[in-house]
């Protein structure tokens, strides 16, 4: 197989529009792209899985129908980006309770430059 061929059981390529551009999915393409994602993290939760990534042979054994799905019904690179930032925002959240933990309080105002129509 080389590589460029297409695999038979990835989702479908996306139509091009008459520009040479893909054409993005719809609403329903979305909704059933968001709905495998979460099959596939609800039983990755269930077995203690945060990094599908890093523990691709335990996840692959434990969530292997949902992870067919949500590869399946997402782009391989929502796929990716879905799993990169479900470790992100685990890594997040872990640093956030340990700061609490530490006796850290959360600081009024916003991080980053203002919004449309507010002062900086």
């Amino acid at each position: 197989m080389g590589f460029f061929s297409s695999s038979p059981t990835g989702p479908p390529a996306p139509k091009i529009s008459t520009d040479g551009a893909p054409i993005a999915p719809d609403r329903s393409q979305r909704a059933m792209c968001w709905e495998a994602r979460d099959a596939y993290f609800a039983c990755l939760d269930k077995n203690n899985i945060v990094d599908s990534i890093g523990e691709k042979d335990k996840a692959g054994k434990a969530c292997s129908a949902e992870g067919k799905g949500f590869e399946a019904n997402c782009a391989s690179s929502w796929v990716t980006y879905f799993k990169k930032r479900r470790v992100m925002e685990y890594q997040r959240n872990k640093t956030l309770e340990k700061l609490k933990a530490e006796g850290a309080q959360e600081m009024p105002g916003q991080i980053g430059p203002p919004g449309p129509g507010q002062r900086p």
